[in-house]
């Protein structure tokens, strides 16, 4: 570190060592006092007041120490007692993405079938004659008829247009009749490879229930009419929406070229809220490499992170790739969407030229294949400090958990599953639920699993992340996977420092200490003496990002 960044510890206080970090310009902007700071440092672990000066933390203690650096300039504000976690990190979403269908699709988290179908119809009856309705966010788990829909419904509710409803999860759809018809298909079309056309088991008729790379069919036919300024548009809202909850950073899970030019043409109009470290979907590799792009270029706002490949299927959608079936389908062992040796040529290629690699593996089937393949580049092409990414690694056993350890690979699993997905569980059973989601084994093992929302599939609210992670309990109070509770203290630095050491920047951000970003959220109560079960319903009354207030209730 340059002589001009150096890091002063002082006297031991009641909040332990008073630590100042020595820049350029050594007065504080800013100053925020009478807190109840929770670093994530543990040399510091908690303090009264910090001192912020360039859009980083300049110093940290108690009140008298921090206040005695403010010069007649610095703006000082009394936090109150409030309690004060270093921001959030969402280390798997889908932001841009996400941003561009609250834009223009229906958002069909609704909870019946009927409502569903009105709002659907009521989008139709806006939309000109033979263009496409789209819906996101549908569950069939989440509706009173406890059912998924039907063709026949989608049909009568909306027969003038192609309709394409994509699960919560992403990885299946449900489309009408007119849209099997574009897409060239009939009853007797064979299932792509890594995916699935579903059938009537009585009648052999097509269900509209496309799964995996069935619905690439439908994502090819579906015209894009997304202008610059919508991408753009959608980062803003997102980025609004997600800094409410208390995230300041986040890993874009599968970017494209445009998804990367619309968080900086957001960031350029000041629009964008929070800090991007954007993964680049395989597909368009060629391209990034071709321009000599790699991980970790960028800055610290918009940041390009590992190549993403797909390896198997959805523990949402009972897709994931299973060495034992599912509860109640014997038969049914999910999806594996990509074979080993494609998925190791696709990996190769980006590793030989200093990428990351994060990788899509759900199922205990696909991690072990994706270990093979990060396995056989590290043997082939050694690499120091690769950071493998494993993107969800759910279902677990403790001879992947081995490998994982020995690779020194970093799990992202679902941060709100147990919570908001409970009433899936039952398909994998309680002996594999133990299993998944498996923060305890991870942490224990030496390993530094991250949060993850993967928004949509999940909601991204970081309380709820921490109430699914500690308690392992279901919003109707149903218990999942117990072994794999954590305390809290372990789940806040998962959702902080842990999100950092998986984007290369545990340097930088993740913990409120001297030289870091100054990135934070204010709590409406004190998480560490709330009920558990009742975390969930903290408010968060401001979010920090770069030293400046970019959510205040």
């Amino acid at each position: 570190m340059p002589a001009s960044r150096r890091e002063f510890v002082y006297g031991m206080g009641v909040f332990g060592a008073f630590t100042l970090f020595s820049i350029d310009r050594t007065e504080p902007e800013l100053i925020l006092y009478n807190g109840n700071f929770w670093t994530v440092n543990p040399r510091q672990p908690r303090a009264q007041a910090v001192a912020i000066s360039g859009g980083r933390f300049l110093a940290i203690g108690s009140n008298d120490e921090v206040l005695a650096l403010a010069s007649g300039n610095a703006k000082k504000i009394d936090l109150g007692g409030k309690t004060v976690l270093p921001g959030f990190i969402d280390a798997h979403s889908h932001p841009a993405e996400a941003g561009l269908s609250h834009l223009r699709m229906v958002d069909c988290d609704l909870r019946s079938v009927a409502d569903i179908l009105k709002a659907l119809r009521e989008r139709a009856s806006k939309t000109p004659p033979s263009e496409w309705v789209l819906g996101f966010k549908y569950d069939d788990t989440k509706t009173v008829e406890g059912r998924p829909l039907t063709r026949e419904e989608l049909d009568a509710a909306v027969p003038d247009h192609p309709v394409f409803v994509q699960h919560r999860g992403g990885h299946t759809a449900w489309v009408n009749s007119l849209a099997i018809k574009l897409a060239k298909i009939d009853d007797h079309t064979p299932d792509p490879a890594g995916g699935k056309y579903d059938h009537d088991s009585a009648t052999g008729r097509l269900t509209g229930h496309v799964r995996e790379t069935g619905r690439e069919t439908f994502d090819k036919i579906i015209p894009s009419n997304f202008t610059r300024d919508d991408h753009r548009e959608g980062v803003r809202l997102i980025s609004q929406m997600m800094t409410r909850t208390g995230i300041t950073s986040v890993t874009d899970a599968m970017g494209t070229p445009e998804d990367l030019r619309a968080y900086q043409d957001a960031r350029e109009a000041g629009q964008l809220k929070m800090r991007v470290y954007c993964h680049i979907y395989q597909a368009f590799m060629d391209q990034m490499l071709a321009a000599g792009v790699k991980t970790g270029l960028g800055n610290d706002w918009v940041k390009v992170g590992a190549q993403k490949m797909i390896c198997d299927g959805s523990i949402s959608e009972r897709t994931a790739r299973l060495s034992q079936p599912y509860v109640g389908r014997p038969d049914d062992f999910g999806i594996l969407v990509t074979p080993e040796e494609e998925l190791y040529q696709q990996a190769r290629k980006a590793h030989a030229a200093g990428w990351q690699l994060g990788t899509h593996s759900n199922g205990d089937v696909g991690i072990d294949i994706t270990l093979r393949v990060y396995e056989r580049l590290q043997k082939e092409m050694p690499r120091k400090d690769a950071r493998y990414r494993l993107e969800h690694c759910t279902v677990v056993n403790d001879s992947l958990i081995a490998r994982i350890k020995a690779l020194g690979a970093i799990p992202t699993p679902f941060s709100t599953y147990a919570y908001y997905h409970g009433e899936k569980m039952k398909e994998y059973g309680p002996d594999r639920v133990n299993h998944m989601f498996a923060l305890r084994s991870f942490i224990d093992a030496g390993i530094r699993p991250t949060q993850a929302s993967d928004y949509p599939p999940g909601p991204f609210e970081p309380m709820m992340a921490l109430q699914s992670e500690v308690t392992r309990t279901d919003a109707k109070g149903n218990v999942w996977g117990p072994q794999q509770k954590i305390t809290l203290e372990e789940a806040i630095r998962v959702g902080t420092m842990n999100g950092t050491y998986a984007s290369y920047e545990e340097n930088l951000k993740g913990s409120i200490e001297p030289g870091k970003l100054a990135d934070l959220v204010v709590l409406g109560r004190d998480v560490f003496k709330e009920d558990p079960y009742n975390i969930i319903n903290i408010p968060i009354e401001r979010t920090m990002v770069d030293g400046r207030w970019v959510w205040e209730s």
